[in-house]
């Protein structure tokens, strides 16, 4: 055994020791595996194609979209939503027994939330305006901004339903889902305007949001409400797949005429239904998992740096883009993504991505930050998360 395997294996044992025993690591594990499923899931299917001294966007979803099951593993929002209302009202509930003001307790949280965004907002805009004055092709300024970016629109809707936490803690998620169904009824039976499909930018991601605040109530404690979840999404997402039209990638794809994303659909909250069943489903597993010093240290890395990664992995990905462009074509990277050979291409490049985003947190780290513009302790990330018990935790 190395020294270095040594080495980890002690890091690991460290962070496990200093991990309260009563902590819910399966919330760890659950946001852990959301946030690395939303990244791969665009680093394999968003492709910058270079054609003369432009990049443009393009999907492999476009050309093969009998791939379209590869969008269902990696699209994982509604399971990041669900730990996020479930984290939330606990949260909510072990202030206000503290006696903490609801707008220390939303400054706290929104502090943690946008405290990285200021760093990529900085570097974009100084990107932005080089490559403008440097008279680059004003369609791949556009192409570039918009993937760098695209992640905000997730933490202003975040920050929303965060902020409106006291007023769901009780919502039944049928009402959001309710309304998710008639906008798309209003949408594409009868014709409305498409605007009204940004509606459900809320109300859909209400949906997997008040099933975590059900989740903290105890209401989603047996196994029947997983199963139900899970089989009835399933069947509600194949359905409107086979029968209504709607499109079977549950991610946007460029030139599709509907996109299940942009605003979400009626198929994709469906769809997040099961996903957050299965999740529901797969917690005593993963608390049994997270028994391993090394799986937990792993799943604890991930969320310590969970906004870091989620934030700037469309930068990672464009600056190897960026940089190889000399080099290019290259296939995986450059390359119209139209055939299995640009599948095989595109997995060794996942690594360089990896790398290209280890340098991006290296280099923002001091951005990653808690509550009150305290920087992120490790002690933060093995704080406690009860098992919902009858009586509110503290977190």
């Amino acid at each position: 055994m190395t020294r270095l395997t040594v080495a980890l294996r002690d890091t690991a044992a460290r962070v496990d020791a200093a991990t309260p025993a009563h902590r819910d690591r399966a919330v760890d594990a659950l946001r852990a595996f959301a946030v690395l499923g939303v990244v791969l899931g665009h680093w394999l299917v968003t492709a910058l194609v270079a054609d003369g001294r432009s990049l443009r966007a393009a999907s492999p979803l476009q050309h093969m979209p009998w791939l379209a099951p590869v969008s269902w593993a990696f699209q994982t929002l509604a399971v990041f939503f669900l730990v996020g209302g479930h984290v939330a009202t606990r949260s909510y509930a072990s202030a206000r027994e503290r006696g903490t003001p609801y707008r220390r307790w939303l400054h706290a949280r929104l502090a943690r939330l946008f405290g990285p965004v200021v760093a990529v907002l900085t570097l974009w805009t100084v990107v932005t305006l080089a490559l403008l004055l440097s008279d680059a092709e004003y369609g791949t300024v556009r192409t570039l901004v918009k993937l760098a970016l695209s992640p905000m629109w997730f933490l202003l809707v975040f920050a929303v339903l965060t902020a409106a936490t006291p007023l769901v803690t009780r919502l039944h998620p049928l009402w959001p889902l309710a309304v998710v169904l008639h906008v798309d009824v209003l949408r594409f039976g009868l014709g409305a305007p498409d605007g009204l499909g940004w509606l459900n930018l809320a109300a859909g991601w209400l949906v997997p949001y008040t099933l975590g605040a059900a989740w903290t109530r105890g209401e989603l404690d047996g196994r029947r409400s997983g199963w139900v979840l899970l089989g009835g999404g399933t069947a509600a997402t194949a359905a409107l797949v086979a029968w209504a039209g709607y499109p079977a990638a549950m991610v946007g794809v460029p030139g599709a005429e509907v996109s299940n994303l942009n605003p979400p659909t009626l198929a994709a909250v469906t769809f997040g239904l099961a996903q957050c069943g299965l999740a529901l489903l797969l917690r005593d597993r993963l608390r049994h998992a997270m028994r391993g010093p090394v799986a937990w240290a792993a799943v604890a890395l991930v969320n310590l740096s969970a906004m870091t990664v989620f934030l700037w992995h469309q930068t990672a990905l464009m600056a190897t883009t960026a940089a190889l462009l000399p080099a290019g074509p290259l296939p995986g990277l450059h390359t119209v993504p139209e055939g299995l050979g640009w599948v095989a291409a595109r997995l060794p490049w996942l690594v360089a991505f990896v790398l290209a985003l280890v340098v991006c947190g290296a280099a923002f780290r001091t951005w990653e930050r808690g509550g009150g513009g305290r920087r992120l302790r490790p002690s933060k990330v093995v704080r406690a998360h009860h098992p919902v018990t009858g009586r509110a935790p503290h977190v």
